[in-house]
């Protein structure tokens, strides 16, 4: 009985490991997005810097540009900066989350695995 309540502990822990090692990899993927996008901005941003104010400067729509004024573009490059660096410390904020859920999860495996040599043996022979 205690066996089967060991084996259904363990397989229920492994669930919430794979589950939030999988929700880890997400936000670790959102994060390097948000980095390139906020590299992007920033650099776009930086060359706009160094175009005189009378420059024509045109925002790309799809596969149509458009003439915008220069601080249009700065002003909207500015805010996506802003945007990914809010979003980045958001995630951030989840990924250090999901890393104290994840050892937790991972002391409670270990834990069980001590308790019942057993089930560690049942576990290595599969």
């Amino acid at each position: 009985m205690a066996d089967e309540a060991n084996r259904t502990a363990f397989i229920e822990i492994q669930g919430r490991l794979i589950e939030t090692t999988g929700k880890l990899k997400q936000v670790q993927t959102q994060i390097r997005n948000k980095e390139t996008e906020k590299k992007r901005a920033y650099l776009t941003l930086e060359e706009l810097k160094q175009l005189s104010e009378d420059t024509n400067t045109y925002k790309s729509i799809g596969r149509t540009f458009i003439l915008e004024p220069k601080t249009v573009l700065m002003n909207e490059q500015e805010q996506k900066l802003k945007d990914s660096e809010t979003a980045i410390a958001s995630l951030q904020t989840s990924k250090e989350y999901l890393e104290k859920h994840m050892a937790e999860v991972e002391n409670n495996l270990r834990e069980l695995l001590q308790q019942d040599p057993g089930l560690a043996r049942q576990i290595m022979t599969m």
